[in-house]
């Protein structure tokens, strides 16, 4: 690729003719068609010294040779008489994977609305379409729901947090004595569902259960295993022992619960996470016991499968897709369910042979909460190292599967996890330009040096800079 010319992700196919288009304004003279001959998922732009066509086989497709050709204009040098002078170009592109997601936790620190928006302005430019919403875990409840209002009420705020990093096995901590919390209305959340759809990405709601919940059952104590006893907010990281009972009336709840969610959030996809789910308390609760007796199952931990599969029959019966974390595999969920591989390529390995559709979201690669450099000078992290170069190496297919089985693998996604991240700034950094490099790994650019993307990378600082986003400076 010319060096003139920075797209990020690069697109499949991009080779530069001689000559150039010259016009006062290229972004409106452009001509823009969707037509016949073309993939759903393809796009071509062709610029030549008569002028620009983009073509695309959809309006979502077109929406990314919009991103592209704008783009392209960052190469246009100034003409006579105000005019610019637009490089003669040929490009052929689509995306490699039909997923390519970014998941933000606000639930472990609220984040503002105004920057959630500023956020999928940074998906778009990426070429990216999803954004999965972390809503809600032990730290916080952050989705506005009118049969219980004490969700947010009380599970939305926690007096104080930590201070530090959390290590293993830690029973003494210092806190900041500082109130923390927020949610988003359901007017809120519509607004931020339809600024997405407007850029061609789906918003994916997850409600983590049946672990995760301490928030909830802090507003509400009759969901917890021991209902007698008032919890608060977690303060603290980590994963709580409190999970939900597996009672009819709390399968209730989650199902009322769910149902706000779908008026809310109208995408296919309906994440209700599934990971990190201790069974300690169903082993001694004599409820949870009973039901287990009940059911004839063999071990404790088996009533997160039933539990799973009693709240998730709101989603098929409105048509809506189950997605969970990879732990959901081992707990005989809905065949149809789409996994996220968070422990490790070998986890989607293992949910591809299962027969599910996979996510690839491999903490080892994809998880923004690492470290980007050393320790001594890097803001707090959750621990590891994940520089920008290794997210440009990550490969999203795992080795060891058949062509069938590659089929499964439906895309890939980032996570940013917010223990460690008090606000906007903090993710900012995080996230970009880390983002950056896993976009072309998740729109399948051709693999080049890493030195031709930090080519590239470096004027499209600029870009990220526009949309009003922090992020960490190359070295």
């Amino acid at each position: 690729m010319s060096e003139q010319i920075a797209i990020v992700p690069a697109p499949r196919e991009l080779v530069v003719d001689e000559g150039q288009w010259i016009t006062a304004d290229p972004a409106a003279d452009a001509v823009r068609t969707v037509v016949e001959n073309l993939g759903e998922t393809e796009y071509r732009i062709d610029v030549t010294p008569e002028g620009a066509r983009l073509s695309a086989g959809s309006e979502d497709a077109l929406r990314h040779a919009e991103q592209t050709y704008r783009q392209l204009l960052d190469s246009a040098v100034p003409a006579e008489d105000g005019a610019v002078a637009v490089p003669a170009v040929r490009i052929a592109d689509a995306p490699a994977f039909a997923w390519r997601g970014m998941m933000l936790d606000v639930a472990r620190h609220f984040m503002p609305k105004v920057f959630v928006l500023r956020v999928i302005d940074a998906i778009a430019l990426h070429r990216m379409n999803v954004l999965h919403l972390h809503l809600t875990d032990d730290q916080g409840w952050r989705v506005q729901i009118d049969a219980y209002p004490k969700l947010t009420e009380v599970g939305a705020w926690r007096p104080e947090t930590m201070v530090g990093k959390m290590s293993h096995g830690q029973t003494e901590f210092t806190y900041d004595g500082t109130r923390h919390g927020g949610f988003y209305t359901k007017d809120d959340l519509r607004e931020i569902v339809g600024y997405a759809a407007e850029r061609g990405i789906t918003v994916v709601p997850e409600i983590d259960l049946p672990g995760h919940m301490q928030a909830a059952i802090a507003a509400y104590p009759e969901l917890g295993n021991n209902p007698g006893t008032q919890l608060g907010v977690r303060q603290i990281w980590g994963i709580s022992d409190d999970v939900l009972n597996v009672n009819d009336e709390t399968v209730e709840f989650v199902r009322t619960v769910l149902r706000e969610v779908l008026e809310i959030f109208p995408g296919p996809y309906i994440h209700l996470g599934g990971d990190e789910c201790p069974d300690v308390q169903w082993r001694t609760a004599e409820a949870a016991q009973a039901r287990q007796a009940e059911l004839g199952l063999t071990d404790a931990g088996q009533l997160q499968g039933w539990f799973t599969a009693q709240v998730s029959a709101v989603l098929t019966e409105d048509g809506r897709r189950l997605v969970g974390w990879d732990e959901m595999v081992e707990t005989d969920c809905p065949k149809d369910a789409v996994i996220m591989a968070w422990r490790g390529p070998d986890r989607g390995e293992v949910a591809a042979k299962a027969g599910h559709d996979v996510v690839m979201a491999p903490n080892q690669s994809v998880y923004f909460d690492y470290y980007q450099g050393d320790p001594e000078t890097e803001p707090l992290a959750i621990g590891h190292f994940t520089p920008l170069e290794k997210v440009y190496d990550f490969e999203v297919i795992p080795p060891g599967l058949t062509a069938e089985e590659q089929a499964r693998i439906v895309g890939t996604q980032c996570q940013v996890w917010t223990e460690y991240m008090e606000g906007p700034d903090q993710v900012g950094y995080m996230l970009l330009p880390r983002l950056s490099a896993f976009a072309e790994r998740a729109w399948g650019s051709p693999k080049t040096s890493y030195d031709d993307f930090l080519t590239r990378l470096r004027p499209h600082l600029t870009r990220i800079e526009s949309l009003g986003l922090n992020y960490r400076p190359l070295d």
